[in-house]
């Protein structure tokens, strides 16, 4: 599925994870030393299992890259928050501290109203 944008500032990939949660963004390009609120929207290029403890706190994911099957979505779906991946511009696009709503069923990021 390609991602493409929906209407100024809202973002689509392909659905991973189903739900939908509103929060604030982190964007982090790197799992060391990084940390989440809980209930934060974790946005990142790619993740891997390092990736892991941050999806303890997550309220969703947001990545880049990735299909159904990739790390990512995979872990989401197995601790049940929803996820959307292959988001192009993800990291750059969305800011730390910017609310939004990622609806993991639809594959869309929005601009929390």
């Amino acid at each position: 599925m390609m991602a493409k944008s929906h209407a100024a500032g809202d973002l689509s990939g392909t659905p991973a994870s189903a739900g939908t949660a509103t929060g604030r963004v982190r964007v982090i390009l790197d799992p060391v030393g990084a940390h989440l609120e809980p209930g934060e929207i974790l946005v990142a290029p790619s993740t891997d299992p390092g990736w892991t403890p941050l999806f303890l706190t997550a309220g969703a994911l947001v990545m880049e890259m990735g299909g159904v099957i990739s790390h990512g979505a995979v872990v989401a779906r197995e601790y049940g928050i929803p996820a959307v991946v292959g988001v192009p511009d993800a990291t750059t696009r969305l800011h730390t501290g910017q609310t939004v709503t990622v609806d993991g069923a639809a594959g869309t990021v929005d601009e929390a109203q």
